[in-house]
């Protein structure tokens, strides 16, 4: 034994469980590459955050990341593009997929392509259809990390007592509603939500096949219109017709706290039906007391299930950092999509594992043998057809499309005209893309 043990430390990584001084290890890390991260997770979520840059700073004695939380997407973003391209610009920043179009033409971020190529990475296992929306004209722009898709939510033992069969894998329009008028006639009031959001309006678009923008979503070239006041985007804001004026339909609303006025709704069984983010199923299955289904994003009658565009968010490395910087955001990127950190943070967080053989690990195989329902989201993403419209629209003006599609959708509900509100809500977005297109020089 030692004595003033607070002088000495036990360091199992260095020789063969060799003690330093205390001040020497103060030496030895502060020689590490400090990497600030920028981040925008909150709750568990954060939590997660820690524990992916805690195991990653333990795993080697180079780098040192240091998370540090920049507020909502909607608030980090701005505080990003002040700084960005200046000594004040964090080494890696986390952002939701809508900016990708903003900040991969913004000229202060280096692409992830760049590193890739020269760190000789393979990107095979990480999952197709979600580098699909991170990348641009064959280049890949940021990293995928935490990455989500709509699902369809029911309780299953309201179904039972009200004589309703499971909703099947991929389930029509038409289906919902026959099951929504069942539980309005079992308990006499609506319980079915489909939520005025532009978030949703834009997949279940893109399960019809159908873009938003022109020029393949604006993945050919830079997109100059809107594309959606067509049958698709008719079925969607007739269906949300068909059910508000069958009074099935509750409606939340286009305030901040809808969504979550919505998810608490249904936990708490004042309504049985609604679409929500894959994210979302962990909280939903520890809150609700009843058991819980899932199943992949309606489609009309007829209309093949193109599949999903993919949400949530990536991280970016920011341009002119050092190259000994560089390298060490590129090896936490490297560390936080492996296989055993996506499936723990699969775990943690209820996002998908963007590594493809983090299924092949023990933790999430045991997740889903004891508890079925995580696998439906992943299958809806493995049956997701690859093209322009599960890529998802780039468009600078994509917060503005948002809040002119859930307008229509939230106008439609109170008995507004579908088609009106459909050529409303494109030729808006349309200007919008305009404006944004000549204040970026495009």
């Amino acid at each position: 034994m030692f004595r003033n043990t607070t002088k000495y430390v036990a360091l199992a990584t260095i020789g063969l469980g060799a003690v330093l001084p205390l001040t020497q290890v103060h030496a030895a890390d502060n020689k590490r590459q400090n990497i600030v991260f920028w981040h925008s997770m909150t709750g568990q979520n954060a939590q997660a955050i820690d524990r992916v840059v805690t195991d990653y700073n333990a795993s080697q004695t180079k780098y040192k990341v240091i998370p540090e939380f920049q507020g909502q997407y909607v608030e980090a973003l701005p505080k990003f593009l002040s700084v960005g391209g200046t000594s004040k610009a964090p080494d890696l920043f986390q952002s939701n997929e809508i900016s990708t179009k903003q900040l991969s033409t913004s000229g202060m971020i280096q692409p992830m392509q760049t590193l890739i190529k020269k760190y000789k990475f393979n990107t095979k296992n990480l999952r197709k259809n979600i580098l699909n929306y991170y990348t641009i004209d064959g280049k890949l722009y940021s990293m995928p990390f935490n990455s989500s898709a709509p699902v369809l939510y029911y309780n299953k033992d309201a179904f039972k007592e009200a004589g309703i069969a499971d909703l099947p894998t991929s389930p029509t329009y038409e289906q919902v509603t026959d099951a929504a008028k069942k539980l309005k006639e079992k308990s006499g009031r609506a319980k079915l939500s489909i939520l005025p959001y532009g978030w949703t309006f834009e997949e279940l678009l893109a399960n019809q096949n159908q873009t938003l923008v022109n020029h393949g979503n604006g993945r050919k070239k830079t997109a100059t219109k809107a594309t959606f006041d067509n049958k698709a985007g008719k079925n969607i804001l007739n269906w949300i017709k068909t059910n508000a004026d069958a009074g099935t339909l509750v409606d939340y609303g286009t305030g901040a706290n809808a969504g979550d006025t919505e998810l608490s709704a249904f936990t708490s069984s004042q309504i049985d039906m609604f679409m929500n983010s894959s994210a979302s199923l962990g909280n939903i299955k520890k809150d609700a007391k009843f058991d819980v289904g899932v199943t992949y994003l309606p489609r009309p009658k007829n209309v093949k299930a193109n599949g999903v565009v993919i949400g949530g968010a990536s991280i970016w490395l920011s341009k002119g950092k050092s190259t000994k910087a560089q390298k060490g955001s590129f090896d936490f990127l490297k560390f936080a999509t492996s296989a055993k950190e996506q499936a723990q943070w699969s775990i943690d967080t209820g996002y998908f594992a963007v590594n493809n053989k983090s299924y092949d690990t023990k933790i999430l195989k045991d997740a889903f043998k004891n508890t079925p329902i995580l696998a439906a989201p992943v299958e809806q993403l493995k049956a997701t057809t690859i093209n322009a419209a599960s890529a998802g629209a780039l468009i600078t003006s994509m917060p503005k499309e948002r809040v002119n599609t859930q307008n229509a959708m939230e106008n439609v509900i109170n008995g507004k005209d579908v088609d009106s509100e459909l050529s409303k809500a494109v030729k808006q977005t349309t200007a919008d893309i305009k404006d944004a297109n000549e204040q970026s020089g495009e």
